[in-house]
């Protein structure tokens, strides 16, 4: 069962915190619902995405499919970051059996928010 606790996340954030400020981005950490560790980019520089890459928004799962550049090493780099050394998947969606660590999400803005460009 995917499961993340606060205290992983606190163990993460270092790493998480490195790589957004080595690109020059603002964002928040979060766990929702147990299972998922969200970081929500709030300020990010002008041209590391373009607008078509912040109105789709980030698949985890395709990262290296949608975007190009240096938001895709942002991005994986991110994701990794994410991840840690404690994150696993033993997935196997074709007999319905899923099993990870947690899930990931990095989100470009929020609804109600959108991403700052500066």
């Amino acid at each position: 069962m995917a499961y993340v606790s606060k205290e992983t996340k606190k163990e993460l954030a270092p790493e998480i915190k490195k790589v957004l400020a080595e690109y020059g981005v603002k964002g928040t950490i979060k766990v929702n619902n147990g299972s998922t560790l969200v970081v929500t980019l709030r300020k990010i520089p002008d041209g590391l995405f373009t607008p078509k890459e912040i109105a789709d928004g980030v698949n985890v799962y395709h990262i290296e499919r949608f975007f190009e550049g240096t938001a895709k090493k942002f991005l994986t780099k991110l994701l990794a970051a994410m991840k840690g050394d404690k994150w696993y998947d033993n997935t196997n969606s074709m007999i319905d059996y899923f099993d990870t660590a947690w899930y990931n999400s990095i989100k470009i803005g929020e609804w109600d928010k959108p991403v700052e460009i500066i």
